[in-house]
């Protein structure tokens, strides 16, 4: 009985060893990407006279804002930069051309002191117009500078009310600029009208927009907004493609913004040297409405105009991206001083307006590059399907051919006790 128990402990410790060695395999390292610079957020308030209405819990929208803001503060993360931005909250008067001025920096960005960005935030009282468009342009003002990342986050009740500075045209031009810069927005109890405009200004950056009823909702949007900013991101660089492949910029591998205008197409130059390999990709997103089944056309060609490679990726109007990538391996050479080849990468898209919409800026692009030492046919385990997925197989097939001696072994030894007894 005592050597049965000790088999089956040393059995178990086996197999307690192996399936350690298929959860920590050797060499594995986690894949951690270092942020040194500090992230920049800046809250971006509407103290517009609508903010007094009493709609929210019981409350005033003031009320419930100033709430959440005093709980974000508490909780923002040390290392991020906050600052917060007022519109409509000095001017009292009717003349429209200055309560179209109307906004402020209330705390600058930087550091936070957070008792006396709460004790800037107590002062606050519903008063004016709602100049969401010039207080976007302050705000990306504001941010200006740096690597880290940057994000506004918008709170309004109502539509801007000092068209025609549309702030949706606003949003596409600050996204225009590759400075990476998202916007997400929150409406308070938001009707129809300003829910499809805040809807429109994150949809131009990549940000998001939330639909806002009760206080808490607001509290737990706004904190995990502030949080996200404290993420390391990779922020795209930005470029501009040109129409010919003589003039276009060469890239090395990164990743891009661009803008493309309607129907139009962009040159990129990528050097490859002997027996690397391209990975590129790309997409387009339609930020405003356009007509439906349009596509998206990546090509590798050479600097005489002569294709290698394609990838293309089409739609119906149901996609707000869209995208596609090719691969192109470089024949490896005998000559070491062999030169680099000069590889054009061609975007094309079939994008067409909808009546009544701008075609500029034009549609926002992203482009992905990739010049890696080129896999060999013997060597590249991701030709098999499996990736670093090998290991876990090795593991489990080395596991399985252990427990089937050692179950063998534990059989055979019991018939020879039984035939003994």
């Amino acid at each position: 009985m005592i050597t049965r128990q000790r088999l089956a402990a040393g059995i178990c410790a086996l197999l307690a060893t192996l399936s350690a060695g298929v959860a920590f395999p050797a060499g594995a390292v986690a894949d951690e990407t270092d942020s040194t610079a500090s992230p920049k957020v800046e809250l971006v308030l509407d103290v517009s006279g609508s903010m007094s209405a009493k709609d929210i819990d019981g409350g005033s929208r003031m009320a419930a804002a100033k709430q959440a803001f005093n709980e974000v503060l508490d909780a923002t993360p040390e290392e991020v930069q906050l600052g917060i931005r007022t519109l409509g909250a000095n001017y009292h008067g009717n003349d429209r051309k200055t309560g179209c001025k109307d906004t402020a920096q209330l705390y600058p960005v930087g550091t936070l002191n957070r008792t006396e960005a709460k004790t800037a935030v107590a002062t606050l009282q519903p008063t004016g117009w709602t100049p969401i468009g010039p207080a976007l342009l302050k705000a990306a003002d504001d941010l200006n500078g740096g690597d880290g990342t940057r994000r506004i986050v918008l709170i309004s009740d109502g539509e801007d009310t000092c068209q025609p500075l549309d702030p949706c045209e606003v949003a596409r031009e600050i996204a225009a600029k590759g400075i990476g810069l998202t916007i997400d927005t929150l409406g308070l109890v938001p009707d129809a009208k300003t829910r499809d405009q805040l809807s429109c200004i994150a949809d131009a950056t990549g940000g998001t927009y939330t639909s806002v009823q009760h206080k808490e909702e607001l509290s737990d949007r706004v904190g995990q907004l502030v949080d996200r900013a404290a993420d390391p991101v990779v922020t795209p660089v930005a470029t501009e493609g040109t129409a010919q492949c003589s003039s276009a910029p060469t890239l090395k591998s990164g990743l891009y913004t661009d803008r493309e205008e309607f129907g139009k197409q962009r040159f990129y130059r990528v050097d490859v040297n002997p027996g690397q390999e391209l990975r590129a990709s790309v997409s387009v997103g339609a930020d405003r409405e356009v007509d439906p089944d349009y596509g998206v056309l990546l090509r590798a060609v050479t600097v005489h105009g002569r294709e290698i490679v394609r990838g293309e990726g089409t739609g119906n109007g149901r996609t707000d991206v869209i995208s596609t990538g090719l691969r192109y391996p470089k024949a490896e050479s005998d000559d070491d001083n062999a030169p680099a080849e000069t590889v054009c990468l061609q975007v094309t898209n079939s994008f067409s307006a909808a009546s009544g919409v701008k075609t500029t800026p034009g549609l926002p692009l992203e482009l992905t590059v990739d010049v890696v030492d080129a896999p060999s046919n013997s060597s590249d385990v991701a030709s098999f399907g499996l990736g670093r997925g090998w290991w876990l197989l090795g593991a489990l097939v080395l596991t399985g051919f252990v427990a089937g001696l050692l179950w063998g072994w534990l059989s055979r030894w019991r018939l020879a006790v039984w035939r003994t007894n």
